[in-house]
């Protein structure tokens, strides 16, 4: 799988997060920024990746987030890892 195909799968995860109405509306707004980084910057791939990774750690981090959100940010983040190396 290349590069763009997985960043298009890991878009669709962040949607998911959006659209998730159990997960405060701060997380969602965050996977939508995530999402927006990784699709439209004009960053080389490696920086809007590692920029992603860590607004989602931040993300993950917040004490208010549901298991399941966080459980999500978590995989989204180690596919994120698996591409970068």
């Amino acid at each position: 799988m290349t590069t763009m195909e997985e960043i298009k799968q890991i878009s669709e995860f962040l949607d998911q997060i959006n659209d998730d109405t159990s997960i405060p509306r701060n997380i969602r707004r965050g996977a939508s920024e995530c999402k927006d980084l990784l699709i439209k910057s004009e960053d080389e791939i490696d920086v809007r990746i590692a920029s992603s990774i860590f607004k989602l750690e931040v993300l993950a981090d917040d004490p208010n987030i549901p298991l399941h959100g966080r459980t999500m940010i978590w995989n989204i983040i180690s596919r994120l890892e698996s591409i970068k190396n």
